[in-house]
């Protein structure tokens, strides 16, 4: 324990009173004086570097100040952060679906349609040939519900319901057919001769989706002519229009040729696809 008398001499030190004087320096004149005592200016550095670390922490907790000291980020950025997460996940998604709506071309241009379908909100429908566990065998009560669509359908003035193509085609071109629409050959085109370099026309208004040279069909086309209506031209001898191009019904697209593997001639093959499925072509258009 700290005797008392040295206490006492420790409590006078910091109770000893000094004066603070400041001069100016050419006339030694007396400016300002202060009374001062260790204690008093212990307690006011104290004070001091108690309200600098406030105000500091308010600085940093409160206003943007804080963004420039390292460690901690703006709430702009992370809101920008945020944003832009959410949209590269809606682009990825977008991408996926475009890359399978491109998959399913490119099997129409080799003639695979086990799972082809061009709409893209159905590009996950499986073929109904694949299933074959179903059983369609018509009930009692669909032959019942048939009879009463179609009673229904017969005084209707308006077109029933159906899935052929509600509007009229251009011919592509005009010829002989040597090789007709067959599903069971899985020939799901018609081939119509023609003279080479004879113009291949747009059966309706459209927006090309696909203008490239493939090494079996030749130089091909894909229109793309909404509610889920697409032709496919292939052997060209020349393409004229490319991919993106708006073309409007009996416009050049093309000319006939015998370009591409599977070609015995000047001829065009001609595709038809409704709902992501192949049509006859001769139901809707005149060739010949």
């Amino acid at each position: 324990m700290a005797k008392p008398k040295e206490r006492k001499k420790f409590r006078k030190r910091l109770l000893h009173k000094y004066r603070l004087v400041i001069l100016n320096e050419d006339t030694f004149e007396e400016r300002v004086s202060f009374k001062l005592t260790r204690l008093n200016v212990f307690i006011v550095v104290g004070f001091s570097i108690i309200i600098l670390i406030a105000l500091t922490t308010f600085l940093i907790a409160y206003t943007p100040l804080r963004e420039y000291i390292p460690g901690y980020s703006s709430v702009k950025l992370k809101k920008q952060a945020t944003e832009l997460i959410f949209e590269t996940d809606s682009l990825k998604r977008q991408l996926d679906i475009n890359q399978q709506y491109y998959a399913s071309i490119k099997k129409v241009l080799t003639g695979d349609v086990d799972r082809v379908n061009f709409n893209k909100d159905s590009l996950l429908l499986v073929d109904q040939e694949e299933n074959g566990s179903l059983s369609f065998k018509i009930s009692k009560e669909d032959s019942i519900l048939r009879e009463q669509v179609a009673n229904e359908d017969r005084y209707n003035l308006f077109e029933p319901a159906s899935t052929k193509v509600n509007f009229s085609l251009f011919p592509p071109v005009k010829g002989n057919i040597t090789e007709k629409y067959n599903l069971d050959r899985k020939h799901y085109a018609v081939d119509v001769v023609v003279p080479k370099n004879e113009p291949i026309k747009a059966v309706a208004d459209a927006t090309v989706i696909f203008s490239e040279w493939t090494s079996e069909t030749g130089n091909v086309l894909i229109l793309d002519h909404g509610n889920n209506l697409i032709s496919v031209y292939k052997h060209c001898a020349s393409r004229i229009k490319d991919q993106g191009d708006l073309v409007k019904a009996g416009e050049v697209i093309a000319t006939a040729g015998s370009t591409g593997e599977f070609t015995t001639g000047p001829h065009l093959h001609f595709e038809l696809w409704n709902n992501g499925y192949p049509v006859d072509p001769t139901n809707y258009i005149a060739f010949e």
